[in-house]
């Protein structure tokens, strides 16, 4: 029996899908465009060892819209405040995408307040990239979609993404129609410095890639590993930046042997 619920955090109301349970807690932060529930597949497989909290990021689901204030600093104060309003102990972050720069920023500002970190292709762009994606007709496409129905985007989805679930995709849809056009401030330059945010870690620390199309190459996370050693790469094949939904059975088995050697081991 999951339950919804909206508290006040940052600023702002941030709405948020909870497994419950006296479980020790993971918070999954979501990429643009998409919202908590999107995180269904990962929640399912985790929620008979593990509370799991699905909020949604500003801008997107149920959570506060405001006209502005969506850049990375932002989002990772949102997802701190919402672990102090919830009173997480010791959570562990997983972040996809713009939640993965989102955890990995959170991450760096306060650790204290993290057991561990699970980062899934996250936006490690580099500054010619950022200003590439900013600069592209990603916010256009997006506002092009919000005029069209929901059954024809739908019907778009199911033939780009056969390989997705129905129930993945339907979620992926709803979510869409969900996301405010200010949500898209995020693609601002300047991201944070990724390599530093690496440096910065000192908690248990996973960077899952695909080998199709993503973000981050196996090359650009062999280097990160170097920086810290709290950082353990796995790579996913057959998924692209879509990693969490290109193969989620495989994301989930991966997510769960990180968590289980960690979350019980004492937090020093």
């Amino acid at each position: 029996m999951w339950t919804t619920g909206t508290c006040k955090a940052n600023g702002i109301n941030i709405h948020y899908l909870r497994t419950g349970g006296d479980k020790p807690p993971v918070v999954l932060l979501h990429g643009l465009m998409t919202n908590g529930a999107c995180w269904t597949p990962l929640a399912r497989a985790l929620e008979e060892d593990y509370d799991v909290i699905m909020p949604d990021a500003r801008g997107h689901g149920n959570s506060s819209a405001p006209d502005q204030g969506y850049c990375y600093d932002n989002l990772a104060a949102d997802a701190l405040s919402l672990i102090e309003a919830l009173r997480l102990v010791s959570p562990v972050l997983i972040g996809h995408s713009m939640g993965g720069m989102t955890a990995a920023l959170a991450a760096s500002q306060n650790s204290k307040q993290l057991r561990g970190l699970v980062l899934a292709d996250p936006t490690f762009l580099t500054p010619q990239h950022q200003h590439e994606v900013h600069k592209s007709d990603v916010a256009a496409q997006h506002r092009r979609i919000l005029d069209r129905s929901k059954e024809n985007f739908l019907s778009e989805l199911r033939i780009r993404h056969k390989h997705r679930s129905s129930e993945l995709i339907e979620l992926f849809a709803e979510a869409r129609f969900q996301t405010s056009i200010h949500a898209f401030g995020v693609l601002t330059p300047p991201n944070p410095d990724y390599e530093q945010l690496i440096n910065t870690l000192d908690i248990p620390s996973l960077l899952i890639i695909g080998d199709v199309g993503a973000i981050v190459s196996p090359r650009a996370a062999a280097d990160l590993a170097k920086l810290n050693q709290c950082l353990e790469v796995v790579q996913i094949v057959g998924a692209g930046h879509g990693v969490p939904y290109d193969q989620p059975e495989r994301f989930s088995a991966v997510v769960k042997t990180f968590l289980k050697r960690i979350v019980f081991t004492k937090k020093v």
